[in-house]
């Protein structure tokens, strides 16, 4: 949801604290406010507040622009009053905001009282509130049919132990469930979502032990808060979302996907079964082309040949033979053609020769084996395994992957679009928050990059040369693009970043290495996925030795971490389809270089092409042009 002047936002609790801090920054953006709250002295200041910024946004207004309502929040029929009168004077709710909490002076365990206006009201408060004003909020934004967003303010203290006081964590932990489980209300156009930040610097956190705050990295800053709720307000894939905000790591999404996986019912997934075939019948040639690997050199012209094979049938009891529709090119194959991925000697390399080149595809089943139960013929399906420079290929059935269907788009999500996923994810540990630092940006695998960095909340820097790749990457949202022909990298790292980068994805290698690692800030991640720099050449690939290396990141803890995709293969999958939901839902771009390859033959030209410096985006080559027309009208 975008923030626009004329909307209108309920902010319970919002005479102090974040709630205070929320309505103000709602009024900054032109918003209608209505401040609930029992303190009518701060209320009616804070609605003042609202009005002197609204000016900015509104001229002559038939209601004023900020109200307030004095409310105790655990009285339901006080609390039903206030939405109703917000409806009343701005004729709908876009957003609501549960805020109001109070904390106990006396620990539950400690307390003689019946409890009532102590423990029992903190419940009610921090609780039994939260749950009415959702309810509220919910059923009117549905019944005017118009979709709104709901945030509840948890706390840190409801994901973990709050030892202080018992009765605020508990609270604060029903909140958090509570507002995770409404996930589904999203399908009513009504996304609920929890903020849940540690130590802010309010009159409630203040009463907390100072050395207990010190110990988190000190109070955060109220606008971290704020930038936190704006995110769950417009990010419109956020639903029964739980941000957790800290002074250590910034913004990050709790739980993670591996916790999350170790409760969801459906964790176990039986393999995908396709069962309504939608794609053309598929005649099996006697006969088909592919690339072959017969001399070990970096020139990949000179180490392969077109070869024309026979295509050997019946199909294996546990593979399935694919026809290949789209293929796509890698930085890589040059090292894969001079043999630098096989271990051992030269000569136990060399004796491999011939092998099948290609590591990507998506295409269609065209035959099973007699084995095959889960996979169908003519199911969509990708693949990663040698061989793709092909028109057909057999493969293992376990190592395919199920796609929604066999575009070159999708090709650019396998190699390309995985690694940066599942690198800046375990190589990198980003979080939100951060700065980000993409070479070779506008590549195949930097556009994927600088997106999902971008869509976790941080700050992306890009290098790239020439101005049509500059221009992607602005259009892909990225913050600072710095074109290497018109301005020299280090100079910018060193004015405008002089911090430091926190995570850096890295291709290029060489001097872009030594460039990159200088730049890190303190705990920064360098994450080495390539180095392209250094597979062309006379020689070819020729290591690089790093002196000081060990030094530098030591005197400031931080990490170079390498990442080589194959060792991954269990999180392809998972991986995967969260990229296309990405792309199905308009969040993630895919760039596809314009330049056409036709046919299996051009996959040579290909990789000269994505080798000249001249691509942007990624780099694919069409196997049957006929084929991929007739997919096109389905």
């Amino acid at each position: 949801m975008e923030l626009k002047p004329g909307m209108s936002a309920l902010v319970t609790g919002g005479a102090s604290g974040i709630g205070k801090a929320l309505c103000i920054a709602f009024a900054q953006k032109g918003l209608f406010v209505t401040v609930v709250d029992f303190s009518e002295e701060y209320g009616r200041e804070v609605a003042s507040l609202v009005q002197k910024e609204n000016k900015k946004f509104h001229g002559d207004l038939r209601v004023p622009s900020a109200i307030f309502i004095k409310c105790d929040v655990s009285n339901s029929d006080d609390l039903a009053a206030a939405f109703e009168k917000h409806v009343h004077t701005y004729g709908g709710l876009d957003i609501c905001i549960n805020c109001a909490g109070i904390a106990n002076k006396t620990l539950v365990y400690d307390d003689i009282s019946d409890g009532i206006r102590t423990w029992r009201h903190a419940i009610n408060v921090n609780f039994v509130a939260v749950i009415d004003g959702t309810r509220i909020a919910s059923q009117l934004m549905r019944s005017l049919k118009k979709p709104g967003v709901i945030i509840n303010i948890g706390s840190a203290a409801g994901l973990y132990p709050m030892y202080a006081d018992p009765i605020y964590s508990g609270t604060k932990g029903g909140v958090v469930l509570f507002t995770r489980s409404l996930a589904p209300l999203k399908r009513h156009g009504v996304r609920v979502n929890v903020l849940c930040p540690e130590f802010v610097q309010t009159n409630m956190a203040e009463q907390i032990n100072q050395k207990i705050v010190d110990a988190t990295g000190g109070f955060l800053k109220m606008q971290e808060i704020i930038d936190g709720a704006f995110e769950l307000i417009k990010d419109e894939s956020k639903a029964g979302a739980c941000l957790w905000i800290t002074k250590r790591k910034g913004m990050e999404y709790w739980p993670t996907p591996e916790e999350q996986r170790k409760y969801l019912l459906n964790y176990t997934k039986p393999k995908r079964t396709v069962t309504n075939n939608v794609f053309p019948s598929i005649q099996t040639p006697e006969f088909f082309e592919k690339i072959v690997v017969h001399t070990l050199s970096h020139n990949f012209r000179d180490a392969t040949r077109l070869d024309r094979v026979r295509l050997r049938l019946p199909i294996e009891p546990q593979n399935v033979l694919v026809k290949i529709i789209y293929t796509g090119v890698n930085a890589s194959d040059v090292n894969y053609s001079s043999g630098r991925y096989f271990s051992g000697s030269a000569k136990e390399t060399a004796s491999r020769l011939p092998f099948d080149a290609g590591f990507e595809a998506v295409g269609i089943v065209a035959s099973v084996g007699d084995a095959v139960r889960h996979i169908k013929v003519g199911s969509p399906v990708a693949l990663m395994t040698f061989g793709s420079y092909a028109e057909f290929t057999v493969v293992p059935a376990k190592h395919l992957l199920p796609v929604p269907r066999p575009d070159p788009e999708v090709v650019a999500m396998l190699t390309s679009g995985l690694t940066a996923s599942i690198s800046l994810e375990k190589a990198g540990q980003m979080a939100s928050g951060q700065t980000v630092l993409v070479t070779a940006a506008a590549g195949g695998t930097g556009q994927f990059a600088v997106q999902l960095a971008k869509l976790a909340g941080n700050k992306v820097i890009a290098t790239c040369g020439g101005e049509s790749k500059a221009a992607l990457l602005a259009s892909l949202g990225v913050d600072r693009v710095i074109n290497y022909q018109h301005e020299k990298i280090k100079d910018v790292l060193k004015k405008e970043f002089p911090r430091g980068v926190d995570v850096i994805y890295e291709s290029v290698g060489g001097e872009m290495f030594d460039l990159c690692l200088n730049a890190l800030a303190v705990h920064g991640r360098l994450v080495v996925i390539g180095m392209i720099s250094q597979y062309q050449g006379e020689v070819g690939w020729k290591p690089k030795n790093y002196t000081g290396l060990c030094e530098k990141i030591l005197a400031k803890s931080q990490t170079v971490a390498g990442f080589f995709l194959v060792q991954y293969a269990h999180l392809w999958q998972e991986h995967l389809d969260k990229l296309f939901q990405l792309y199905a839902l308009g969040k993630l771009k895919v760039s596809l270089d314009p330049k056409k390859f036709m046919g299996v033959a051009s996959a040579v030209d290909a990789v000269e092409y994505l080798h000249s410096g001249k691509s942007v985006g990624k780099v694919v080559v069409c196997i049957d042009p006929a084929y991929s027309q007739t997919l096109a009208k389905l």
